[in-house]
């Protein structure tokens, strides 16, 4: 089993930063891919972002530019770093970390972010 832990979430205006972080734990090794979902209020949830263990990045068109995601093998973490926040980036941000071999995926349970003034 792997254990993934979000942090980092919070309440930020318009045009804000904020830093989403997921450790990972258990039985975690670097050759999952990993990336984060978003769950806006009332919505579906939607892909934001995908890194593999190659470092090769995935961008949804619509946060391309805006959003960054990278990840840490020594420490198991991945992160994303949210830019220029809007309204519309309300949701639960959740960590996923998919074995490449098997595609067995596991979630976090997330963290909110609300972008208000």
């Amino acid at each position: 089993q792997v254990q993934l832990v979000e942090s980092g979430g919070g309440v930020v205006q318009p045009g804000g930063s904020l830093k989403l972080s997921c450790a990972a734990s258990g039985t975690f090794h670097n050759h999952f891919v990993m990336g984060w979902y978003r769950q806006p209020p009332g919505k579906e949830r939607e892909l934001v972002a995908t890194i593999n263990s190659s470092g090769n990045t995935y961008y949804v068109d619509s946060m391309k530019g805006r959003f960054t995601i990278s990840r840490d093998d020594a420490t198991n973490t991945v992160h994303l770093q949210l830019n220029s926040l809007k309204p519309e980036d309300t949701a639960v941000y959740l960590c996923y970390a998919q074995e490449f071999a098997t595609s067995v995926t596991f979630w976090g349970q997330g963290t909110q972010v609300t972008v208000s003034s």
